[in-house]
């Protein structure tokens, strides 16, 4: 059969609007930055995670102190808009994270009780697989769910696709809102995303999440899951824990004792 010259450019063409959208797609479908990393080697890996105690939590009423720490380390802004908040740990009623547990016979005392909320730093995160840029990817040498605000769009997907709420949008520039300017941690601008990191600063140097830290009642402990010998796993052994939506199988690393 005689191919002309028009015919044998479309058929090209064909070829090569395949063999992109194969390439596109095999991109799509690599391993993003969270398979970079000293744990790439074969070293031993760990894997951050944090229980919070709700009994302990509750005991001294009114203490936000694991809040404030979080939000004067990380030049968290102050806006008085609730729907222009940043958020990296806040708080919410005990009976709203976990809506599946909840029956007519909870106790009167746990009802509207605030409890700290954070990002669970997911074993199968949502907002990583759904960022187009890479901004947000998980650390394969530790499991934290990290971000890079130099390169965030802003296009929120992952906002969309985090069933926590866990991540907050800078409406407004939010350097003039900060009220005690840290030196040592960027601050970001408008347009971008943000959320908890763990503290992988104070990770890095041997220190402990600000908010472990600041709580008086110990009533957060962090720690490596992967370590059978560590606080927080002797703890889930012999606690009776709770974890935020389990059966959408993210994976959260984030344990409430109850």
């Amino acid at each position: 059969m005689k191919i002309t010259r028009k015919r044998f450019l479309e058929l090209s063409g064909a070829c090569l609007v395949a063999l992109s959208g194969r390439e596109i797609l095999a991109l799509l479908d690599s391993p993003g930055p969270s398979q970079a990393g000293p744990a790439s080697a074969g070293g031993p890996r760990k894997r951050w995670g944090m229980i919070i105690d709700t009994k302990k939590c509750a005991k001294e009423q009114g203490c936000t102190r694991c809040l404030e720490a979080c939000n004067t380390t990380h030049n968290i802004p102050a806006f008085q808009n609730p729907a222009h908040r940043i958020e990296w740990i806040w708080e919410e009623p005990f009976e709203d994270l976990f809506p599946s547990y909840e029956t007519p016979y909870l106790e009167n005392s746990r009802k509207g009780e605030p409890t700290p909320v954070l990002c669970n730093h997911c074993d199968d995160p949502p907002c990583v697989r759904v960022c187009p840029t890479g901004a947000t990817w998980k650390r394969t040498e530790d499991g934290i769910v990290m971000m890079d605000w130099h390169r965030c769009i802003g296009c929120r997907y992952c906002m969309a696709a985090c069933p926590y709420g866990s991540r907050s949008f800078n409406w407004l520039d939010p350097r003039p809102y900060i009220k005690t300017l840290t030196a040592d941690f960027p601050t970001r601008t408008k347009g971008v995303v943000e959320k908890c990191t763990f503290c992988s600063e104070r990770l890095a140097k041997g220190q402990m999440p600000a908010c472990v830290e600041a709580c008086p009642e110990k009533a957060l402990v962090f720690g490596d899951l992967n370590d059978p010998q560590s606080e927080i796993r002797k703890l889930l052994a012999s606690q009776y824990t709770l974890r935020r939506k389990p059966e959408l199988g993210t994976g959260p690393n984030v344990y409430y004792v109850v």
